[in-house]
């Protein structure tokens, strides 16, 4: 496949069908929401917009959302329409964030590197109870609550372990280096989160270690594609190891009114 064909199986598979266990999937003739279940923040992760449309949309949305009581981030993709769909957003209140690369990974054709035996201390995670080493990492590296990460893994674990893989890499002993991968049922991609090291321990190969157990285990299960939505930091990693730049995302956050 090319980028072109990944890229268009992409928005089909993780934008307009995905699910997630947290979410509810609403879909509308513009926007495909994922409404929170379990807490009041939301998304939407795919739009079909026209110049002639988008405003009603973009007002529509804020009504929805604000009646729910729920904080919303657009994922407005590089190649989404109109293309100034970004700017529109901001026009109406939306705040933009740090910009992410979508990377993907064709597992057939992967580097003989990434399916090496991973020498570091890495261990599955697969009791709902042992996720307080993922937070350790989590709130060490970006100082943020772990609560909703942690009842959102937690669940998954406990519901849906087939769908989801949770693992953290030790060093002496200490949660250092965490990271999980999520399978979605009928798709060619699963999809990489948290890759997160604690300052004191980067350049030791603990992310690449995390990638490579990842990745080995979606070629075990015959899955063909990995996705990341990589920040800078990540994306020089992910890209020695083979993965491509499909497009950018532009993550757009909406507080509320309540604001």
């Amino acid at each position: 496949m090319n980028v072109e064909q990944i890229l268009a199986l992409f928005d089909q598979e993780q934008r307009r069908d995905v699910e997630f266990s947290d979410v509810r999937r609403e879909v509308t003739p513009t926007v495909v929401r994922q409404v929170g279940l379990y807490h009041p923040e939301s998304a939407i992760i795919y739009s079909s917009l026209t110049p002639d449309n988008v405003e009603a949309a973009i007002r529509a949305e804020i009504a929805y959302f604000d009646h729910l009581g729920h904080e919303l981030e657009w994922k407005v993709y590089a190649h989404d329409t109109p293309s100034d769909l970004k700017d529109r957003l901001l026009t109406h209140g939306f705040e933009a964030e740090e910009p992410e690369a979508l990377v993907v990974l064709d597992l057939e054709s992967g580097p003989v590197a990434l399916f090496q035996p991973v020498s570091h201390d890495v261990r599955r995670i697969t009791n709902p109870d042992n996720l307080g080493d993922l937070a350790v990492v989590h709130e060490g590296v970006w100082q943020e609550d772990f609560t909703i990460l942690h009842e959102r893994l937690a669940y998954d674990l406990q519901q849906n372990p087939e769908d989801i893989g949770v693992y953290a890499a030790y060093v002496d002993g200490l949660p250092v280096s965490s990271a999980w991968i999520y399978f979605h049922e009928g798709s060619q991609f699963a999809s990489l989160w948290g890759g997160s090291t604690l300052p004191a321990y980067r350049k030791r190969g603990l992310y690449s270690a995390l990638l490579a157990v990842r990745a080995q285990e979606a070629h075990r299960r015959g899955v063909r594609f990995l996705t990341v939505d990589a920040s800078p930091m990540s994306r020089p990693i992910l890209q020695f190891f083979g993965f491509q730049w499909l497009t950018t995302i532009y993550p757009c956050k909406w507080q509320g009114k309540q604001r």
